[in-house]
């Protein structure tokens, strides 16, 4: 059994995804950022770096512990390799995965926590605004690639859904009000509402009351 410590729309929502797509027993544990709860005692003495996700594993004799978004994913889609969530060691589309979940975490979502933070990389007030504006330029560019990237493919990585996909699907999500969001993309607008169709994403969805209206 897996606890997920979450909050609505966060870096919780792709190992959401992964969780609902394998069916698995699972918990959902809110942690309510609007209180900060995620610098709390308690949830430190989980997670040390104090942000969100968490996840529990409670299947062993030892609970195990993870944090770090794209750990999380791939840790569960190794766990239950029968729902093909990444590519079997030594399989064609391995390094490509490999390849692309570095890209998603470590450029593009990182790109994006310095425009919805621009403040936290500038000693300059005035700054935040023009920070927020550039980066937005950037990670536009960075959907760009992903669009041309995904030209003829239903998915990201070989023939199937992998983790990639949902953690694609999180980030897009979170830059859907940009002047000019991953839906004005035709490659990826066509992915993307293909992927929010799945049933899966329809219920986490619902689970976090998030609309999918712009999706249909």
């Amino acid at each position: 059994m897996y606890q997920l410590y979450y909050y609505p729309c966060n870096a919780s929502l792709a190992p959401h995804f992964v969780l609902e797509e394998m069916g698995v027993d699972f918990e959902l544990v809110l942690v309510d950022r609007k209180s900060e709860a995620q610098k709390s005692e308690e949830y430190l003495a989980l997670n040390p770096a104090g942000r969100i996700p968490t996840l529990v594993d409670k299947s062993n004799e030892e609970d195990l512990v993870l944090f770090e978004s794209p750990a999380i994913c791939t840790y569960l889609a190794e766990q239950h390799p029968e729902f093909n969530l990444i590519p079997l060691a030594g399989a064609t589309h391995r390094a490509k995965f490999h390849q692309w979940i570095m890209y998603l975490t470590n450029t593009l979502q990182a790109e994006l926590m310095i425009y919805f933070y621009p403040q936290k990389h500038t000693l300059d007030e005035t700054a935040a605004g023009n920070i927020k504006k550039q980066q937005e330029n950037r990670v536009t560019e960075m959907f760009e690639l992903l669009d041309n990237e995904l030209a003829g493919k239903d998915f990201l990585v070989g023939d199937s859904i992998t983790v990639c996909d949902y953690f694609l699907l999180m980030l897009a999500i979170w830059a859907d009000e940009f002047v000019k969001p991953p839906l004005s993309f035709s490659n990826l607008c066509c992915y993307l509402k293909k992927l929010t169709k799945r049933p899966a994403v329809i219920k986490v969805c619902d689970k976090e009351n998030l609309s999918l209206i712009a999706y249909q």
